[in-house]
């Protein structure tokens, strides 16, 4: 089944985001070559592809995992998670419909 992992970032995140990213996105294209990503992103901080000093406002991940425990075990592992780019991170079942 699919899992949303939405992260909230805290504020001023954006230094320790920069830092944390390369092995955040190493996790993510594991992922995706396992053929388990569905879809992944940040929330930019402001309407703009490239937000600047803005930074962003956090992060959504969908993937396929096993049971809502392995998503929630996977989300506590993250970088983001692990150096406090996340204030919070929230794991619910996903069921896409479309396309």
């Amino acid at each position: 089944m699919f899992y949303a992992i939405m992260g909230t970032d805290r504020d001023d995140s954006l230094e320790a985001r920069l830092a944390a990213r390369p092995k955040h996105l190493e996790r993510i294209k594991a992922l995706q070559e396992e053929g388990r990503l569905l879809m992944a992103g940040p929330h930019p901080a402001i309407d703009s592809e490239d937000p600047g000093p803005a930074g962003f406002t956090g992060s959504l991940i969908v993937a396929e995992f096993d049971s809502l425990e392995e998503a929630k075990a996977w989300a506590e592992q993250d970088p983001y998670t692990l150096t406090s780019v996340f204030a919070s991170v929230s794991v619910r079942p996903y069921k896409k419909v479309l396309p």
